[in-house]
């Protein structure tokens, strides 16, 4: 569609200013090098530094998921995660900023000393509510909302990951926001490598891929812990909604399907559960480039990178774009 006509739908939206944008793109000179000299481009896309609550992925999404209008007569945030759920911790902090209580249902015994980001939503002000197990967290997300609505309050639930339609726009931004920094050149494509775990993020990216007139962008979404068809899947209907918050035709989003794939061979034993080759990225992007990369999450995307830039699936004169969905605090958990 015309590009002009995408940034005017999108600042037409209600939408809570947080992020430092636009985030820096960087080349990774010294991690090309180390792999090799037929290892094409390698540039980094660092939403690490998108500033709110120590930054990442979660902030570009919550900003339209927390759009003022929807935030009207609240009281409190609630929503969940897991123990070092770098989500649970932007949204602690944007319910900080925004004066609101802030309640999160995470998965697992109360730690005795906290670390990393569980340490952060306590210092953020949230209240905490254990769960046994990732499969409690729907309903007990359900009864902390009934329990505020009892004394009168009012609950926004955020859903996991901020991952939905309204959350999925941050990252069409995102893209728009690429777009300017990397511009297309003739007969070189460029390959994005993106963690996706709850799928709102690689669901903005996909809807980007939509509406931008980009032929040469093609996305590798790698799983933290879900199967690559169920990921998939959801990414694919986050992203329909997204058109449809910006009144746009949804079948373009199955049109580029083609350019979208998603992997699931770097998840090992399951979400926040580092594995032998996420280990290794972690410390190649920290030896290598001064970049840091949370051991669970963002590791086993570089895991993927690293392995795809190995097996030659990206052609030298390409590009690749390895997208920092953030995490830091979890490096020290």
């Amino acid at each position: 569609m015309n590009l002009a006509d995408l940034r005017a739908r999108l600042a037409g939206l209600d939408r809570l200013h947080l992020a430092s944008l636009p985030t820096p793109l960087r080349p990774l000179p010294r991690l090309r090098a180390a792999l090799g000299p037929e290892t094409p481009e390698i540039r980094v896309k660092l939403d690490e530094e998108t500033g709110f609550g120590l930054g990442g992925n979660k902030v570009r999404k919550l900003e339209f998921e927390l759009a003022p209008e929807r935030l009207r007569g609240a009281t409190h945030l609630v929503t969940t995660g897991g123990p070092q759920s770098n989500h649970c911790r932007v949204t602690a902090a944007a319910a900080a900023k925004l004066g609101l209580g802030c309640v999160l249902v995470i998965n697992g015994p109360e730690p005795e000393s906290p670390t990393g980001n569980a340490r952060l939503h306590r210092i953020f002000g949230a209240r905490i509510r254990t769960v046994a197990s990732r499969a409690e967290r729907t309903a007990a997300l359900a009864e902390v909302a009934d329990e505020i609505a009892g004394a009168g309050g009012r609950a926004v639930v955020v859903p996991l990951g901020a991952s939905t339609p309204h959350g999925a726009l941050g990252y069409v931004q995102a893209l728009l926001e690429l777009h300017d920094q990397l511009p297309a050149e003739s007969d070189r494509a460029v390959h994005i490598v993106v963690s996706s775990s709850s799928g709102g993020t690689l669901a903005g990216l996909w809807a980007g891929l939509a509406l931008l007139d980009r032929p040469d962008l093609q996305v590798s979404a790698i799983s933290a812990d879900t199967p690559a068809l169920e990921l998939r899947e959801r990414a694919r209907a986050l992203a329909e909604g997204a058109l449809e918050l910006l009144q746009l035709p949804t079948g373009a989003v199955e049109a580029v399907g083609d350019r979208v794939e998603v992997f699931d061979d770097q998840v090992g034993e399951g979400y926040g559960l580092p594995t032998p080759a996420s280990e290794d990225a972690a410390e190649w992007m920290a030896r290598s480039e001064g970049i840091l990369v949370d051991r669970f999450y963002t590791a086993k995307a570089a895991a993927g990178m690293i392995a795809q830039l190995r097996s030659g699936r990206f052609p030298t004169g390409d590009r690749v774009v390895f997208w920092h969905t953030g995490g830091h605090p979890a490096v020290l958990a």
